[in-house]
């Protein structure tokens, strides 16, 4: 229009009037309806966003951390908060084949001495010469005592020593060292014993292990017919009776131990200190608990009674 500021069409006097209620009303209802929707389609995508999460592993999310699933074992989820009903952490993983004791083992123990069978003596006619116990010969100390670690049994030079149990030879020769039950470190014995050429200096020794977690030491051959890895019967020949090593006259030494025992014998510091043995060893039984035919007969007690 000629005139006018404003080009195009011109408002009609209505323009600026409110809607009718009606009008209004179904445009509210509209936006209800629309925020509604809304929200449903909202909820509904949080829903299934969550669902999605629960069925995903929860190594990423809730896993205990260094809590390995090892064959046999099945993995516990952790939880924040514990509940009696929820395996704590120190439960993390539970075993799917029960064990047949939940009870962790006892590390084992030597048989009883008084147990044992199947022994005889290895010098049948022998004469007690030193029995087991506090002795001033002794080597080894017990309550800061000198004690000798086994028996001392003489006939006459190259009478026949026998096995006394069943088992395998461990040892038969002048190094046997490795089988007698030291506690320590045994290289700077052999280290001396090499360096000054004393090897022939030591007992011809068989060392047997008796098939019952036992050990049996004979000492001071003369010589010896069996050989390491061989087995033997009880009462079998294993050598003859002579005076090898530290000796003042032919006669076997027999000693008796368990590698299971954890009581040990200390060593004299003088001989640790000269010959560079450990300061310990595995702890001997009596073996006159074994072969009592050697325990000397109680004497008679004078009789009042004429």
């Amino acid at each position: 229009m000629p005139g006018s500021r404003h080009s195009g069409r011109q408002p009609g006097p209505l323009a600026n009037l409110p809607r009718p209620l009606d009008e209004r009303d179904g445009s509210r209802r509209r936006r209800r309806v629309r925020r509604a929707a809304s929200l449903v389609v909202v909820v509904g995508v949080t829903a299934g966003i969550a669902a999605t999460l629960a069925n995903l592993p929860l190594g990423r999310v809730g896993e205990v951390q260094g809590a390995v699933a090892t064959p046999g074992q099945v993995a516990v989820r952790a939880t924040a908060t514990p509940s009696p009903s929820v395996p704590s952490l120190t439960e993390a993983t539970a075993s799917a084949t029960p064990s047949a004791s939940a009870t962790p083992s006892l590390p084992p123990t030597p048989a009883p001495p008084e147990t044992l069978v199947g022994y005889r003596s290895p010098l049948p006619h022998g004469r007690l010469t030193l029995p087991f116990g506090p002795s001033p010969w002794g080597s080894r100390l017990v309550e800061g005592k000198a004690f000798h670690d086994g028996v001392d049994l003489a006939t006459f030079c190259g009478d026949h020593i026998k096995a006394a149990h069943d088992g395998t030879v461990l040892a038969a020769s002048r190094r046997f060292d490795t089988e007698i039950g030291w506690v320590g470190n045994l290289k700077p014995y052999f280290a001396r014993l090499d360096r000054k050429h004393l090897w022939g200096t030591l007992p011809i020794t068989v060392v047997i292990d008796d098939g019952n977690g036992y050990r049996s030491i004979y000492a001071h051959f003369s010589k010896v017919v069996v050989k390491k890895g061989q087995t033997v019967k009880a009462g079998q020949l294993l050598g003859y009776e002579g005076m090898t090593g530290r000796a003042s006259g032919c006669h076997l030494h027999y000693g008796l131990f368990s590698p299971l025992e954890t009581t040990t014998f200390a060593i004299e510091p003088d001989v640790v200190k000269r010959m560079k043995v450990p300061g310990a060893q595995i702890a001997r039984i009596d073996p006159l608990l074994v072969i009592p035919q050697h325990v000397a007969e109680p004497k008679p007690s004078a009789s009042t009674t004429p």
